[in-house]
């Protein structure tokens, strides 16, 4: 009788990749009944690691201030719940600024989450290493900052193009060639390309002028463009082989990859070279501005609030959430930031962890609304319209020359809402904020999008 699959589940093996190249083996070789048992044993599978029956205790820092966040904040509890009943989850907290952000189950946007020895790719998603950066310019008019950034900076899909690109470090590019998950030629021709860009969605310039000292400001937010988007998705790809093997009742977007495997290893190490080129991109971006301007910076600091921070065999991920705990960032150089929208200051914050937090803070002031509801409930105005109530006063500019009107504050939470409840909650402490003079978004690149001008082009 011929060896074939079901008898290696009979034996109690779970369906794998392997079976095939085994049930060959075994035929070809006319193996027993003892010598399949033996040969089985180099294929040994690990326990199934269950959910937990009950989601582990999370930490609430929000609740609804009227009837229109009600819905916002259920959602966010009720996806929490399922999550914490992922595996290697210990313990978490949600923000003042959370909000769901897909499947129910899955990490919401100003959600914190801790696990034991396991990288979660799906928690910081393909935006790896979102972050903010401050330069204090000293007293230089903010027209002449905000002008000069608008001719430097980059907006919208894609890279620069060639004669346009700023330089990625050597340093950097022979790290990605040394890491298993960023040895990539395509992967490093896509890196070097978008240096020195932003991308589009709630990713800005802001410049402001500090409520303490009267210097101007420029804070950029962005995150680690293409090469994240690719890290992501390989480390999605893995984490999944893993979860078959070891918790398939897991949800998909909750996989993870064990640290103490090479692969683990690998990743965390490619985590921290995408932060590098994160903050390399954001530099780029300042030191521009500032050659241009021919003046020196008087200070600079930066913080990322969408990532992975590590403290001995524990792994918190922040789902947009800024970090407090000096541990958590090995380059400390100043306070934290936290954006809130076009309209209102940028916070300087310092904090530490305490028994609400974990170590974190909300990242910005989040949204109770899709960009889609929020067009929806705006369609008795005229873009125009909603465009100079919601702006006046400021010098705010779209790259695409598109108005976003998803990206302008009514599109927020409530800014006062936020800080009051991170007053409450003990979440933090304000430093400074730097009043809004204006800021450059992407805009609605949709609108006149690359692909749309061709398909209009076949049409006619």
């Amino acid at each position: 009788m011929e060896f074939n699959g079901n008898h290696l589940i009979e034996l109690g093996y779970r369906p794998a990749q392997w079976f095939k190249d085994a049930i060959t083996y075994i035929n070809e070789n006319n193996l027993d009944e003892d010598q399949i048992r033996e040969y089985l044993e180099d294929f040994k599978q690990p326990e199934l690691i269950p959910l937990h029956e009950a989601p582990k205790d999370f930490i609430i820092n929000i609740r609804a201030e009227h009837e229109s966040e009600d819905d916002n904040v259920e959602k966010v509890i009720k996806t929490m719940k399922v999550l914490m009943k992922t595996p290697t989850l210990i313990g978490g907290a949600i923000m003042p600024d959370a909000c769901p952000t897909g499947p129910e189950g899955q990490i919401p946007v100003g959600g914190v989450v801790v696990a034991k020895n396991a990288i979660h790719p799906g928690f910081h998603s393909a935006d790896i290493c979102c972050s903010v950066m401050l330069t204090d310019f000293g007293k230089v008019n903010p027209k002449d900052i905000l002008d000069a950034a608008h001719s430097i900076t980059h907006f919208g899909y894609g890279g620069r193009p060639r004669g346009e690109q700023m330089p990625m470090s050597q340093e950097l590019m022979d790290a990605f060639r040394e890491n298993y998950f960023l040895n990539d030629e395509k992967l490093i021709s896509i890196a070097r390309s978008h240096m020195g860009t932003q991308g589009d969605g709630n990713h800005f310039l802001f410049v402001g002028i500090s409520k303490n000292t009267g210097n101007t400001m420029l804070v950029t937010h962005h995150g680690s463009r293409a090469p994240g988007a690719a890290l992501y998705d390989k480390g999605m790809k893995v984490a999944n082989r893993f979860r078959q093997d070891i918790s398939p009742e897991t949800l998909r977007e909750n996989a993870w990859i064990p640290y103490d495997t090479e692969e683990g290893k690998a990743y965390w190490e490619a985590l921290q070279l995408i932060r590098t080129w994160t903050k390399e991109n954001h530099t780029s971006i300042h030191d521009a501005v500032l050659n241009k301007l021919e003046i020196e910076k008087e200070n600079r600091y930066w913080n990322e609030h969408n990532f992975v921070f590590k403290d001995g065999d524990l792994f918190y991920h922040a789902k947009g959430a800024t970090p407090l705990d000096d541990k958590f960032m090995p380059d400390i150089t100043g306070p934290r930031l936290i954006p809130l929208n076009m309209a209102e200051p940028v916070l300087i914050v310092q904090g530490k962890t305490n028994e609400r937090n974990l170590g974190f803070a909300p990242h910005g002031a989040g949204r109770n609304f899709s960009r889609s509801q929020h067009k929806r409930s705006m369609t008795h105005k005229t873009t125009e319209e909603i465009f100079n109530e919601e702006t006046e006063g400021l010098d705010i500019r779209f790259y695409s020359n598109e108005i976003d009107i998803s990206e302008l504050p009514s599109a927020y939470k409530s800014a006062k809402n936020v800080r009051a409840q991170i007053e409450e909650y003990g979440l933090c402490e304000v430093l400074d904020e730097v009043m809004p003079y204006g800021c450059i978004m992407a805009g609605d690149v949709q609108k006149n999008a690359p692909w749309k001008k061709k398909k209009k082009y076949r049409k006619a």
